[in-house]
């Protein structure tokens, strides 16, 4: 017996973890930084750990209430119903909610390159075709209607990605609605915004509750420290939001993930540290390294450095950790999380004695 034919699904390369690269060279996980995946160098919300503590001797309970109460506050903080708010396991369990409820077999979507492995992993997991839209380094990664329309050819799902990643680049507000105007009356919108938080520009939220072909998708695991609970939504128009208890997995959001949300959305001085800290982190890595920036709206900078692989082993062996962006089809260059102030000192200290 064999799986289904999987030859044309390409397999998710996550940025390395601190024990595993640790094992590797024979260093002290303490002593490394890691920089490689656009976590929360902060960590969660002291009141979401509290949270996790306090709620542990409850896991043995299906998350029904609690999860009702996370809807309903996501609900209220972004003045939609409740209905219209899907809650996943991760910002990637929300992705494969909108293709569910979306994507019929051979239906096909549009996907930037670079950008997130997943949409089109989603896609093919439910039998779907993906299609690509190039976003070019020689228009220093733009993203506008321009960029996406020409490749567009009636696609079910089109997805974009702002702030972009590894980019870090955005789509305006007006090009979302511009591309939503001129799609077709069945093609979907998708606006991923997991790093909306660290960006100055309006979210495209504004835009679900004036169409229906709009759809935003959130998560908990940057902005918000809470990566390791896996903790992602969906925001939808609410002509179709009654769809989600026919697409989504019994209680995909843990019980000890909703109460972490919960207590996180209650904590508004971690969030704006953290904003703040990205703000800092990315000025001074324009402003001192020593190779090629791109202003970005996330919380990490793509950098150019001729041989990223070459660079990112070397900076590994020096205790930091970066992502070597060659899987995004970037091979000449790495793209470093903004850290703490010790944290990104060090890693542009490390890349710049390598450049």
């Amino acid at each position: 017996m064999e799986p289904r034919d999987l030859s044309s699904h390409i397999a998710y390369e996550a940025g390395r973890g601190v024990e595993e690269v640790a094992r590797e060279l024979g260093l002290d996980a303490d002593d490394l930084v890691k920089l490689s995946s656009n976590e929360n160098s902060f960590g969660p919300s002291p009141q979401a750990a509290a949270a996790i503590r306090d709620y542990a001797p409850m896991v043995h309970t299906y998350p029904k209430s609690s999860a009702t109460d996370l809807r309903e506050r996501l609900a209220e903080q972004w003045a939609v119903t409740r209905s219209q708010i899907w809650l996943a396991n991760g910002g990637d369990g929300a992705l494969d909610y909108l293709a569910r409820a979306m994507l019929e077999p051979d239906d096909e979507v549009l996907v930037p390159n670079p950008g997130f492995a997943y949409y089109g992993m989603s896609a093919r997991y439910h039998h779907g075709e993906v299609n690509e839209y190039p976003v070019r380094k020689a228009e220093d990664f733009a993203q506008t209607a321009d960029t996406v329309l020409p490749h567009y050819d009636g696609e079910r799902i089109v997805y974009l990605t702002s702030p972009h990643n590894p980019t870090g680049s955005e789509v305006s507000l007006s090009a979302v609605e511009e591309i939503a105007e001129r799609t077709d009356e069945e093609t979907l919108v998708v606006v991923d915004e997991a790093y909306g938080e660290f960006s100055d520009s309006p979210s495209a939220i504004a835009l679900v509750e004036e169409r229906d072909d709009v759809a935003v998708l959130r998560t908990f695991s940057k902005a918000y420290g809470l990566a390791g609970v896996r903790l992602g939504y969906a925001i939808v128009p609410g002509e179709w939001a009654d769809a989600y208890a026919r697409v989504n997995t019994p209680f995909a959001a843990s019980e000890i993930a909703c109460r972490a949300g919960l207590a996180a959305l209650g904590d508004d001085s971690h969030v704006e540290q953290t904003v703040q800290a990205t703000k800092w982190a990315r000025e001074y890595m324009y402003d001192n390294l020593d190779c090629h920036t791109w202003e970005s709206a996330g919380n990490f900078v793509l950098c150019e450095v001729g041989d990223g692989s070459a660079v990112a082993e070397a900076a590994q062996k020096e205790g930091v950790i970066v992502r070597d962006t060659t899987s995004f089809g970037l091979p000449e260059c790495v793209r470093v999380t903004c850290g703490t102030r010790d944290e990104t000192e060090r890693a542009v200290e490390v890349l710049n004695d390598l450049l």
